[in-house]
């Protein structure tokens, strides 16, 4: 039986979309990763784009374009919880329908498409969200799906746990991802996890892209305390501080997550001061020194 839309997947909006955009304004480094791998990204939207430059160029049919071209339109963004690997997808896809001036959809594929443990469900259910990514790619329009902890339904069929549904699923979705380089980049496909290792190899030799997300170093703390404590007259001495306080050095060589920052330390600083007096240093500075980092799970991006 067809399942909604709704019901496949949990992020279902049209590109570009304001309310992304002012997201990767607050999103720290955002432009500094994207300036690094946008380039790739449009290559995999436009993979005639690189024959194009070639013959413009260097009027050669090297091989390596061969190969650019025949890269699969797949990234994997692998890294820790609260990293920002999903936000950075949802931004990513926001940006490039701007860059290439084309309108786009960006689905993020819902939980629920595990199923409930019926023959052949989960794979039905993956065939069925796939099929509606691609209606929504056009000759001038692009289609985005984001599947995130992408390990629970891709993770390696060689794992000896696995039941033979879960193999089964992960043979879909491999199908389907390679289905979509008929489509000639009218659609890209993020998978984010905190366990890449724990991918199935096939997926991992298939991305386009393999980008890595790790803990937020000193600069990137700084960064955004600044960014999420504007108005509140704190003063950078005690910004460095909390910069101090959240880093590895200081907790057993784990650092806060960007997560840990801004939804964590950051709020719970202010409601130490709600309702009855301002917030200040000192509030960030109390809560940066009893509060730990979020645990690590993240592990090695495999090549």
């Amino acid at each position: 039986m067809s399942n909604s839309r709704d019901s496949l997947f949990e992020l279902d909006i049209a590109l570009p979309d304001a309310r992304l955009d002012a997201i990767a304004t607050d999103l720290v480094g955002f432009d500094r990763r994207f300036e690094r791998v946008g380039r790739s990204l449009q290559a995999l939207l436009d993979p005639d784009s690189v024959g194009a430059w070639a013959k413009r160029f260097h009027e050669a049919d090297a091989p390596v374009i061969r190969l650019m071209a025949d890269r699969y339109p797949l990234v994997v963004l692998a890294g820790d919880v609260g990293t920002g690997k999903t936000a950075f997808a949802e931004c990513a896809a926001d940006r490039l329908v701007r860059l290439t001036r084309r309108e786009g959809q960006l689905m993020k594929l819902s939980t629920r498409v595990r199923g409930t443990g019926h023959v052949g469900q989960m794979s039905h259910l993956i065939n069925e969200a796939f099929t509606v990514v691609e209606q929504q790619a056009g000759k001038r329009r692009l289609a985005f799906l984001v599947i995130d902890e992408a390990d629970s339904l891709g993770a390696s069929r060689d794992a000896i746990h696995h039941h033979h549904e879960d193999k089964v699923a992960v043979n879909t979705l491999i199908q389907k991802i390679d289905d979509t380089r008929r489509l000639g980049g009218r659609v890209l496909v993020f998978l984010a996890t905190n366990r890449a290792a724990a991918l199935d190899p096939a997926l991992l030799r298939r991305a386009g892209i393999q980008e890595r997300f790790d803990r937020p170093d000193e600069e990137q703390r700084l960064a955004l305390l600044r960014h999420d404590t504007q108005g509140f007259e704190i003063d950078g001495a005690v910004l460095d501080e909390v910069v101090d306080l959240t880093g590895p050095e200081r907790n057993e060589g784990l650092g806060f997550t960007f997560s840990d920052l801004r939804t964590r330390l950051i709020p719970e600083a202010l409601l130490r001061a709600f309702p009855d007096r301002p917030m200040t240093g000192d509030d960030l500075l109390a809560i940066a020194t009893c509060m730990r980092p979020s645990p690590a799970l993240i592990d090695a991006v495999q090549a």
